[in-house]
């Protein structure tokens, strides 16, 4: 393709001349002759630099085929102009922008070559990137439709091959909707990893916007399924929260409150630390969680600094959540993903946590057989728990196997002696100067 150069004539009249006789040609069905006048005028017009004539001649040249529905020919007047020496970049720009929507059109094996070719024609030429990558989505949902796992592994490549975050001439909002389409395809094929890198292409700011509310929705139902996938159920919580936080769910009364259900089953399945600790004493001043008898019950057993008896939550919570699609039995018809007995089992296990760590807050030493007692365990479970806890330094504790005692009184290191040492100076000495200000105050008193 040659550099842009000045224009050396015009040729608009002869152009106007020749497209009267051309589409008397195309409407006697003469198309062969329609096209090789045209291409004897189109050569001058390319060889002159006359843009707007080139196109027009171009155009019209692939809209006589397509009008005809000689589709092989369409193709190849198509290939034949684009390649010809010295052809213009706004005229191959033109065609392509121009025919896209002839496909629509198009069923079957035609369209699917008539798309093909439209991508040879786009394939490394930059100014001609977004065209491209709407073409090669049309040709991944035809492989999606398919229906077969070599055609969704195809859709999936053929999008995923698409840098489209770098296109500057594509609009953010389909940029969006692109990288989006790229995630849900690779979700698909089980490449969570990629899923996870599309998802910081993303500008969850763009996505606050009001008309991106669509986006926003269809975004956090994908890293839902990242996130669960991964058993990150903190994150999950924050997907429901984002999601909750959206006009047309709070405006929905019954999305609002399946969101907050959600929220309630994935922060109590979430391991304890700091952030889930504030969350989890946040949700449980939201107003919106009275209206919730039971989830507000569940909360409030995690928030209060009492023992929960496994048993005793089983009876109570686990017919109505073992009925969810969070905690439903595989075999059961609820499930959503045949991963409910593992959360049922997670669960099971922030209870533990919960009451290991209360245990620690009241008691100093405790006999390994009482803490089974308290804990609804075996010995061996009931090790296995705290051991798994002191490694992730939730909480402190020493077993005394000869003696059968569990420690939780964390040894003071060096640092702490001698600030309790400089706090208890400080407290005498204050007490002394006290003590003294009061024996002058009693002196002054008495001369």
């Amino acid at each position: 393709m040659s550099e842009p150069k000045k224009q050396e004539k015009d040729y608009t009249n002869e152009v106007t001349e020749l497209l009267p006789e051309v589409n008397a040609l195309a409407a006697a069905g003469v198309i062969q002759d329609a096209l090789d006048k045209i291409y004897v005028l189109e050569k001058q017009t390319r060889n002159a630099a006359d843009i707007p004539s080139t196109r027009t001649l171009a155009n019209r040249a692939i809209a006589i085929c397509y009008e005809a529905k000689q589709y092989e020919l369409l193709n190849a007047t198509f290939q034949t102009l684009t390649k010809k020496h010295g052809q213009m970049k706004a005229v191959i720009q033109s065609m392509v922008e121009d025919s896209m929507a002839w496909a629509d059109h198009m069923e079957g094996e035609t369209k699917l070559e008539f798309v093909k070719m439209l991508r040879e024609v786009t394939e490394g030429r930059i100014f001609l990137e977004t065209p491209r990558a709407r073409l090669t989505l049309i040709l991944a949902r035809h492989e999606e439709s398919l229906a077969t796992k070599e055609g969704l592994e195809k859709a999936s490549e053929f999008l995923s091959d698409l840098q489209v975050e770098t296109y500057s001439s594509m609009e953010r909002r389909e940029k969006t909707d692109f990288i989006l389409e790229q995630m849900r395809l690779l979700a698909a094929v089980g490449d969570w990893t990629r899923v996870k890198v599309g998802s910081r292409k993303i500008n969850q700011a763009f996505l606050k916007e009001e008309e991106n509310e669509d986006l926003k929705l269809r975004y956090y139902d994908l890293m839902i399924r990242y996130s669960l996938q991964m058993d990150e159920y903190l994150e999950v919580c924050k997907h429901y929260y984002a999601i909750r936080d959206t006009p047309s769910v709070k405006n929905d009364e019954e999305k609002s409150r399946l969101a907050l259900e959600n929220i309630v089953y994935f922060i109590v399945l979430a391991p304890h630390d700091n952030e889930q600790s504030d969350m989890i004493h946040r949700l449980n001043i939201d107003p919106a969680l009275v209206k919730l008898p039971l989830h507000s019950h569940l909360i409030k057993s995690f928030v209060t600094p009492e023992l929960m008896r496994w048993p005793g939550q089983v009876e109570y919570y686990g017919e109505t959540l073992r009925k969810t699609a969070v905690f439903a039995p595989v075999s059961s018809s609820e499930s959503s993903d045949g991963r409910g007995d593992q959360r049922w089992e997670e669960l099971h296990k922030r209870v533990i946590e919960h009451n290991i760590r209360i245990i620690a807050q009241y008691y100093t030493r405790i006999h390994i057989k009482r803490l089974t007692q308290l804990l609804d365990l075996t010995m061996q479970e009931t090790e296995d728990v705290l051991c798994r806890l002191v490694v992730d330094k939730t909480v402190y504790a020493r077993i005394d196997r000869p003696a059968g005692i569990v420690n939780f009184k964390a040894p003071k290191t060096s640092e702490d002696v001698m600030n309790d040492f400089s706090s208890d100076m400080a407290k005498l000495l204050g007490l002394v100067e006290k003590t003294w200000m009061s024996m002058n105050a009693a002196l002054a008193a008495k001369a």
